[in-house]
């Protein structure tokens, strides 16, 4: 399936969330819990030596050095070099009657660390990660023993440096699939793939498949399509392939395609909310006119006749969903609006008098504001025809101005003030954007 939403991370945006998780990875690290070491072990001319280590306290582990890869077609690999680590503990010896203990610390250095990530997406739509693979390796174990007896030390310390490597070598590597599953997995579940907007319509951000590493970038392809909450329906048009332009220079790019857009349309049209009514109640006071058949009876006199001096009501809807289309000049779209005028009756009822059909050019102007696309829209001239009267015929023009009026300066200022509140990015949690540059591409 084509994506209408797409996401690419740039080499810089993972160096960037490798920084995070580097640190969080540290952190693990210093945490892990070394079991306590035991052995015997024979000497000869000396006999059976029996020796202890416990208390094993790991002080620190540092990450100096570390990078991130993309592995075209596989996913990331994350490669630490010439970390170190310090262990204090406590040591015991036994050689026939001969007994000692002390404390020792040891200095692990030159520990490379190799870790390959996979990338997936499970059964909702959401982005999986898991490691395919772990290897660590050390070059280098310093250990320094406190106690009376100097000339012990030397007998088990072979032993005891190569146990404390493969103990290393196995619990850092278990500590990273741990890390990834119960950190970085959860983390990456945050990512919203369906999001509520309002009371009308939800976006559902489901990856449509896995994320792919090539050598540049990390790309992700999402649903991006919107839906009523009161009925989700099949979306009549499908989404045509979304030719992402090349670029590398930020962390992170994002691409809506005119399938996103579109299927908002579509989706707040079904939902019932291109609707409008205005009665002369909410027809502000600086306006200069009422909503009544007096007023329009200078435009269409047999009003004045056939229902002398009443209230009037419009309502404005839209007979299908608004289709846009985005060009290197922005987003265009050739909304068609049906306006049917009544007459409100002393009974209340509604007498219909006119239906016209209105149309104009829009343009809509599109930026990102807390994470939200927010837009707004600007209205050329418009054009009106009439559909249907109930009153006689009429000049359509002569209602040219007040249409214009009635559309500019009450229309508009609803759809923008929607538009303002705008609709999430899919972003998983704590994640801000900065610098934000919006570009139109055909």
């Amino acid at each position: 399936t084509n994506p209408g939403f797409m996401v690419r991370i740039t080499q810089s945006g993972l160096d960037y969330a490798h920084q995070q998780g580097i640190a969080i990875l540290e952190k693990e690290l210093a945490q892990l819990k070394l079991p306590d070491i035991s052995g015997d072990f024979r000497i000869q001319h000396v006999g059976k030596v029996h020796y202890e280590i416990s208390r094993l306290d790991l002080r620190s582990f540092n990450l100096p050095y570390s990078r991130i890869s993309l592995v075209p077609n596989v996913g990331l690999q994350v490669s630490i070099s010439n970390a170190f680590a310090e262990v204090d503990g406590n040591w015991r010896v036994k050689i026939y009657f001969i007994r000692d203990h002390g404390s020792f610390d040891l200095k692990v250095e030159n520990v490379y660390i190799k870790i390959n990530l996979k990338l997936g997406s499970n059964a909702s739509g959401k982005p999986t990660i898991d490691t395919s693979d772990c290897s660590t390796r050390i070059s280098k174990v310093r250990v320094h023993f406190w106690g009376k007896f100097g000339w012990l030390y030397n007998l088990f310390y072979g032993a005891v440096e190569s146990r404390f490597r493969n103990i290393l070598e196995s619990k850092v590597c278990e500590n990273v699939v741990t890390s990834v599953r119960s950190e970085l997995q959860p983390y990456l579940q945050t990512l919203p793939v369906t999001a509520r907007i309002d009371d009308k319509a939800g976006v559902d951000y489901s990856l449509v498949a896995p994320p792919t590493a090539t050598a540049q970038s990390l790309d992700v392809d999402l649903k991006g399509e919107f839906f009523s909450l009161a009925h989700r329906s099949t979306v009549p048009f499908p989404p045509l392939a979304l030719a992402f332009p090349p670029d590398h220079d930020r962390m992170v790019y994002f691409g809506a395609s005119s399938y996103f857009f579109n299927t908002a349309g579509f989706a707040y049209h079904a939902a019932g909310a291109l609707v409008f009514e205005i009665t002369d109640s909410v027809i502000p006071k600086g306006m200069g006119f009422h909503l009544n058949t007096s007023t329009f009876s200078a435009f269409i006199p047999q009003l004045e006749k056939m229902y002398p001096d009443m209230p009037m009501k419009l309502r404005l809807s839209a007979p299908s969903a608004p289709f846009l289309n985005i060009g290197p000049g922005g987003l265009l779209l050739k909304p068609v609006v049906d306006i049917q005028a009544y007459a409100i009756l002393p009974s209340s009822s509604l007498a219909p008098l006119f239906l016209l059909s209105l149309t104009s050019n829009v343009s809509a102007v599109i930026d990102v504001k807390l994470g939200h696309i927010v837009g707004s829209l600007n209205m050329g001239r418009l054009r009106l025809s009439l559909k249907h009267s109930d009153v006689g015929t009429f000049q359509v023009r002569m209602l040219q101005s007040i249409m214009n009026t009635i559309a500019s300066s009450m229309l508009l200022p609803q759809l923008n003030e929607r538009l303002a509140e705008g609709f999430p990015l899919p972003l998983p949690d704590r994640i801000q954007l900065s610098n934000i540059l919006v570009r139109f591409h055909q």
